[in-house]
């Protein structure tokens, strides 16, 4: 055997016994998490992760996690690379992200859009208000979307699935994020009832 034939079989012999050793580790790990929920102890990932942190840098299972990490990106970059559509899902991913952050900043922008609260407290609300609202956007807009594209759909005009996959609940156009606002619980209409939806053709 050629002496860079005999390296390269056992550079692969070595990857492949440090495999298995990672392998042993996790799954040893993974039955440990599983036999604690059957008998009501719950190991949560923080609690996990605390742990690691107290032993030094060097052990063991941090090593196993850190080339099973190595694993999933590699395969996730060899797939990224090879398939077009896995690309496009991604970026369309992305977009969603994105829309959803431009949201957010649209609406938090008070203080320049800063968090000045001392606190860790009244950090966490002002953080939790601001997901709220967001979250009652992306319902509203999710609601009338879904309602819209199926009076279309109802009228005989062809919406692709594969179309509607690009649409984001983010939008924030119909949005006024100023002034004050007022709800009245006890007025509120039926939420099994819709309003009506607005015609683009009159301004």
């Amino acid at each position: 055997m050629a002496p860079e034939h005999a390296r390269l079989a056992a550079a692969q012999a070595s990857s492949l016994a440090r495999f298995y050793a990672v392998f042993q580790i996790i799954a040893t790990v993974i039955v440990i998490i599983g036999f604690g929920y059957l008998v009501g102890y719950k190991v949560t990932a923080s609690l996990l992760v605390g742990k690691l942190q107290s032993y030094p840098r060097q052990n063991a299972l941090s090593k196993a996690l850190q080339e099973y990490g190595r694993l999933v990106k590699t395969i996730f970059i060899l797939r990224y690379i090879d398939s077009e559509d896995y690309r496009r899902r991604i970026g369309t991913q992305i977009n969603k992200g994105e829309a959803l952050h431009a949201l957010r900043n649209y609406l938090f922008f008070a203080n320049e859009g800063k968090v000045r609260r001392r606190h860790q407290e009244e950090q966490a609300n002002q953080a939790s208000c601001l997901n709220l609202v967001v979250n009652a956007i992306v319902t509203w807009n999710t609601v009338y979307m879904n309602e819209v594209i199926s009076r279309l759909r109802r009228e005989g005009i062809a919406i692709a699935d594969v179309d509607v996959a690009h649409l984001s609940p983010a939008r924030y156009g119909h949005i006024n994020p100023y002034g004050k606002y007022r709800f009245d619980i006890d007025a509120a209409p039926d939420p099994a009832t819709l309003r009506p939806l607005r015609d683009p053709e009159v301004t």
